[in-house]
């Protein structure tokens, strides 16, 4: 071995070791950090550097400012936001993406990227049971999913009216409405920014108290719809804070009547639930929808970043994102280019996390996965419940539970309690949940979602919670 072959092999073995050391002192440590940002801004602020350093004393200089601010995400009992724990099967397949330096911007850039991408995007839709003819994108997050797919929305439902937006932009272009529920995921709204429609001059509908679409209110919307301008509706399937999902049966006989429509379903984690047979039902209907967006890093447990971009017409798909040059390579038969599904040209190669987490888990236990996550939302939201003075918000139908304490109060002090709550929680460290303003309301979310999680991690975060709701009636 080389002295340069001997570093190397000494760098990434240091990395590893830094690795598991962060993950296995997971549990006992304290579920939240131990730096503000503004602690975490002083350790890393230094002077701009002149000079070069090892790699070696980067590495452990990086690791020593870092770990204070690192969130226990990737542990059992995070609760704060929907966000997956990053699974060591993905994460190792993710650490040879980087390490094999691959750009997956075609097929001829990196032949196995773009194959690996082409088996788990038909992995995926078997997953999800998803129209198999259907290109997948594979992106950074939902987000960008959303943007794609839509992209591809606003590109079909012009086309059909002759107009080609990818050459002549929107000016003077027929107008586009748009239809979605008042209680879209803000990126949604960003997204519709980002592609020129605004998220003033769209139409929203109005929901129930769970988040989703009010059938009788989306029927109505749609008698006031222009039947000579195209149509994009967008759906959700898992409300971010009540895990709810519109009424898509009802949703697609409505919009399929309009001679020119587009429905996208923005199913960032709830989309998954397609994967569950115990909750498969809660998505019926999706499978009709011409779009659909999903995150990788959420329920799959890849690491970050991962989404999908699904849309059902592939050419739609291609014309709105397409890159061309001279200097790119062509693409024959039975050949898929990645760019072609993509914002971007150079990027990660994603597709082997994607396709390493799909191979481990398989259909059983993804289901399987889902199913414990849901239960376990089930065992909180009812240990929580028997506590005077908790109330849970929402109908746990899938992962995600809303908790609100002084429910018997006025409902500012409610807010004041729930705030004090969530503050004592954090500060216990037990676990690690966050708030939210929900139909005008503080509340405490649960989302349960971590890989790992188990029902004991379960049992001690409600029991955690409880003590946190006890001390500050205590203290009040």
């Amino acid at each position: 071995m080389s002295e340069s072959q001997g570093n190397l092999a000494h760098l990434f073995a240091q990395a590893a070791k830094h690795a598991f050391a962060f993950r296995a002192g997971l549990d006992e440590r304290p579920q939240h950090p131990q730096h503000s940002y503004a602690d975490a801004l002083t350790a890393f602020d230094m002077p701009t550097p002149a000079t070069g350093e090892a790699a070696e004393v980067v590495l452990e200089d990086l690791v020593e400012r870092a770990t204070p601010g690192l969130h226990a995400c990737t542990g059992r009992r995070f609760f704060g936001w929907v966000i997956g724990a990053s699974h060591p099967a993905g994460v190792a397949a993710d650490w040879m993406a980087s390490a094999w330096g691959q750009n997956a911007g075609n097929h001829t850039a990196s032949p196995a990227a773009a194959a690996c991408e082409t088996i788990a995007a038909r992995w995926l839709l078997d997953m999800l049971d998803l129209p198999r003819e259907a290109s997948v994108g594979f992106v950074s997050g939902a987000t960008v999913a959303n943007f794609v797919a839509l992209a591809a929305a606003r590109s079909e439902v012009l086309h059909r009216l002759g107009w080609d937006v990818e050459a002549k932009g929107l000016f003077d272009a027929p107008p586009i409405q748009v239809l979605i529920g008042e209680d879209a995921h803000s990126t949604v709204f960003s997204v519709l920014q980002y592609l020129g429609f605004g998220h003033r001059r769209v139409t929203r509908i109005a929901t129930d108290g769970e988040g989703a679409m009010l059938p009788d209110a989306f029927v109505r919307a749609m008698r006031n719809v222009s039947w000579d301008a195209p149509l994009i509706v967008i759906t959700q399937a898992g409300q971010i804070n009540t895990g709810a999902f519109d009424p898509h049966p009802t949703i697609v006989r409505a919009v399929r009547a309009h001679p020119n429509c587009w429905i996208h379903v923005d199913g960032a984690f709830g989309l998954w639930a397609r994967a569950c047979p115990d909750r498969a039902s809660l998505a019926d209907g999706v499978e009709m929808a011409d779009s659909w967006a999903t995150d990788g890093h959420k329920w799959l447990q890849t690491p970050y970043d991962s989404g999908y971009a699904i849309v059902r017409h592939s050419d739609a798909h291609r014309r709105a994102m397409m890159i061309a040059a001279s200097y790119l390579p062509s693409v024959g038969a039975g050949e898929r280019d990645p760019s072609h599904y993509v914002p971007e040209l150079s990027r990660r190669a994603r597709g082997f996390a994607t396709w390493a987490m799909l191979r481990h888990y398989g259909c059983e236990g993804i289901a399987a996965m889902v199913e414990r996550h849901c239960r376990l939302a089930r065992l909180m939201a009812d240990a929580l419940r028997q506590e005077p003075g908790v109330a849970i918000v929402n109908d746990v139908v899938l992962n995600q539970v809303v908790v609100r304490f002084g429910s018997r109060e006025e409902p500012e002090t409610g807010d004041e309690l729930t705030r004090r709550t969530i503050a004592a929680l954090q500060q216990d460290g037990t676990c690690f949940a966050g708030g939210a303003q929900w139909k005008g309301r503080w509340v405490m979310r649960l989302s349960i979602i971590g890989g790992e999680t188990t029902e004991a991690d379960a049992v001690c975060s409600a029991e955690a919670i409880t003590r946190a709701w006890r001390k500050v009636q205590g203290a009040a």
